[in-house]
């Protein structure tokens, strides 16, 4: 990792604490990157950047992997510090940015995903997943935050793929909760 995106990174986990940014937890990020990187993950598409904390955890697993970023957020003052960032990082290559409603946004794409993580709004987990299921190839990899902190929110997202006759998925402990999904058969 360059001295620069670990200052970023480091600059903004300051912030959350003086702020509260609700960026990922540092934990879970790593995860994220690890998750990336050992799924050789190409198309890596985000739902919820945030000032771009995640977003350059994923940028920075792609640049390892040779993949891309497709970040949505739906607040154009977010997306545009997220992409102050990327471009601090010197990882803006890696990072497609779409501002606006990321159920729009995406459904009218075509290539394969093979990473998903979902940090937007809570209500809409199972649409954002159902956009882009039919793009994910067996096994692609859907990651869904702060499914233990706001378990009743997202009670019924946990419920939905933890029972897809499809998936695989397992509630994670790290950070805010993750649940980890992943595609085993089309």
């Amino acid at each position: 990792m360059n001295p620069e995106l670990f200052d970023l990174l480091y600059q903004l986990e300051m912030r959350d604490q003086k702020e509260g940014l609700h960026i990922i937890h540092p934990d879970a990020a790593k995860l994220l990157l690890i998750l990336v990187i050992s799924n050789k993950a190409q198309i890596i598409v985000e739902i919820g950047a945030g000032v771009g904390y995640s977003t350059l955890w994923l940028a920075y697993a792609a640049s390892l992997t040779g993949g891309k970023v497709i970040t949505c957020e739906l607040e154009a003052a977010r997306a545009a510090e997220a992409q102050a960032h990327i471009e601090q990082a010197g990882l803006a290559d890696q990072v497609e940015f779409l501002t606006g409603d990321a159920r729009e946004l995406l459904r009218h794409r075509d290539e394969p995903v093979d990473f998903v993580f979902i940090d937007g709004d809570y209500g809409q987990y199972e649409t954002y997943f159902d956009v882009l299921y039919k793009r994910m190839g067996t096994g692609a990899t859907l990651v869904a935050d702060d499914v233990v902190t706001d378990e009743n929110e997202l009670a019924d997202y946990s419920t939905y793929v933890q029972n897809h006759p499809n998936l695989d998925s397992a509630t994670v402990p790290v950070g805010n909760g993750l649940e980890i999904t992943v595609k085993i058969a089309e």
